[in-house]
């Protein structure tokens, strides 16, 4: 078996070397928010600050779920987000089905505005968008955080995209054996679309976790705060706790990066077959 030259392997050798040193620079600040989580209080206030905890404690969590709030937070922000994922991949899903396989008037059309909605930014909207919550007296919960995000351009062109891939034929065919157009969608079409589904689901649960400016300007409650809002009202009212802070910061981000980490596989195949396939 012949070896490579020794200039490609010193290349390789160069790249991975550098890519490593990129991603330990990445997960620094991530490690170092963990480390100080877990130190007692007031001790990464110290110059200079200590990479690791002298004695690791818990109690800057069980500080944080006893007396701020931050359960009730992480309840709100996890019912959130699953009904705004289950709304996204039910709405979604069906307008993108029908942008790229049924056939009716303006179609294409409306396909076009829908696209150039993309360039309008989100924060142009908000004001309108808050003026209709409020005639519908979703101000200040949780379902007006969750109505405007059931539905959105980029999931629908995301769905669009990959359900053109699908056969014309196979679909005739079901249609032929006498199956109406929601069996069809639901036995022939959603099957084939599971990896676009993870990946818009994925998308859109990580989006909405991660949410800050709606919710808020929507939520005014405490007791309804998700996971952002109740972390940046932690650091104005505990602002010397760093290691509180942190302990905050670990809760809003771990869940999240753990389900990104186990459904990259599906993610990256959802994306990459919609850009080729589409």
């Amino acid at each position: 078996m012949s070896r490579p030259p020794s200039g490609v392997a010193l290349d390789a050798l160069l790249v991975n070397g550098a890519l490593v040193l990129l991603s330990l620079l990445a997960l620094a600040p991530l490690a170092w928010m963990v480390s100080v989580s877990f130190m007692p209080m007031g001790e990464a206030s110290r110059f200079p600050p200590p990479l690791l905890p002298a004695t690791a404690t818990l109690d800057n969590y069980r500080e944080l779920f006893a007396r701020t709030g931050f359960g009730r937070a992480f309840a709100n922000s996890l019912a959130v987000s699953l009904a705004i994922t289950l709304g996204s991949l039910l709405f979604n899903t069906a307008a993108g089905y029908a942008f790229a396989k049924l056939r009716f008037r303006g179609r294409e059309r409306l396909f076009q505005l829908l696209l150039a909605a993309l360039v309008v930014p989100a924060q142009v909207a908000m004001l309108p968008l808050f003026l209709l919550m409020k005639e519908l007296g979703l101000v200040n919960s949780l379902g007006g955080v969750v109505v405007p995000a059931l539905a959105g351009v980029f999931g629908i062109f995301l769905v669009r995209q990959y359900a053109r891939s699908i056969p014309d034929a196979l679909i005739e065919a079901a249609r032929m054996d006498g199956a109406g157009e929601l069996r069809i969608f639901v036995q022939v079409v959603l099957p084939m679309l599971k990896p676009v589904l993870v990946t818009l689901a994925v998308f859109t649960f990580l989006a909405a976790w991660n949410d800050f400016m709606w919710p808020l300007i929507v939520l005014a409650d405490q007791q309804q705060y998700t996971l952002p809002v109740a972390l940046a009202a932690l650091s104005r009212e505990h602002i010397m706790d760093v290691e509180m802070m942190m302990a905050g910061a670990v809760v809003t981000v771990l869940p999240v990066l753990l389900l990104f980490l186990a459904l990259q596989r599906w993610y990256m195949q959802g994306l990459l077959s919609g850009s080729v396939k589409g």
